[in-house]
């Protein structure tokens, strides 16, 4: 029996080896949010890291000039209700007189009715005046409010003209200058190279326990762990299930070819 288990000890140990090429962790393709011309394109960046950098630049002059004459006019109408704010309020002032003299003069038996009505007329002519004045005032609240979101919309249209990569790899630029792009355009294909992965495919057998089992790359013993298991089985590969090692990003390049054992 003990000879029966050391003939077996080797075949518990053995792993089917497969080879995978370090990839950057994600990659995707860059496309336009908006219709514009290309002015701009750093085609001397395609192939590197690049961090904080603008690498396309759509038209957005005619964008500038309105978002500069907008917010000029948010200033302006600001200060259109700012006066008119003052003047209601002195308007709230002569309202509360001309009030109070309409019910003192309508209480005196010595005043003529032409008096009384002249009065009223000048209580009613103060008041109208007080709320047209009011009504103003929240036109030009709501003229300011819809100014400051043509502001916005702005900004936010520029900002989406200009395509600045934080920290990733430009692998391929798919516009040049003077290309009209229009929204959906592809724009630029860019890599997450912070981080990398290894794709491999696996035989239903290789699944079970996967997260007790070590990973080994090219024959040393790792502390990484298959992060991700497609559990349908792949289009391709139609007897093995995609899965994803992540690991850090190489010193040197990617697409380097790796041997990986799972047991």
């Amino acid at each position: 029996m003990k000879f029966l288990i050391l003939l077996l000890t080797p075949l518990l140990l053995f792993a089917k080896v497969h080879y995978a090429k370090v990839e950057p962790y994600d990659s995707i393709v860059l496309k336009s949010a908006v219709s514009a011309l290309v002015m701009e394109v750093d085609l001397d960046a395609e192939g590197s890291m690049v961090d904080g950098k603008r690498v396309v630049y759509l038209d957005d002059r005619l964008d500038q000039f309105n978002l500069k004459a907008s917010k000029e006019s948010v200033i302006l109408l600001q200060k259109m209700h700012d006066i008119n704010q003052e003047i209601a309020s002195s308007l709230s002032e002569t309202v509360k007189r001309q009030e109070g003299y309409y019910h003192r003069i309508n209480k005196l038996k010595t005043a003529s009715k032409t008096q009384k009505d002249n009065a009223y007329s000048s209580f009613v002519s103060a008041k109208t005046q007080h709320l047209s004045t009011r009504e103003k005032i929240v036109n030009l609240e709501k003229q300011i409010l819809d100014m400051q979101f043509k502001v916005v919309q702005l900004e936010d249209s520029i900002s989406k003209k200009s395509l600045v990569l934080e920290n990733k790899y430009l692998y391929k630029l798919m516009v040049r200058k003077g290309d009209f792009v229009s929204p959906g355009s592809p724009l630029a294909q860019v890599a997450d190279a912070s981080r990398a992965k290894l794709v491999l495919f696996l035989e239903p057998e290789e699944l079970e326990q996967i997260d007790q089992k070590i990973v080994y790359l090219d024959g040393l013993k790792t502390e990484y762990k298959v992060d991700k298991v497609w559990r349908v089985a792949d289009e391709k590969f139609i007897s093995s299930y995609r899965a994803e090692i992540h690991i850090p990003a190489p010193e040197g390049s990617f697409s380097k070819l790796v041997k990986v054992e799972i047991k």
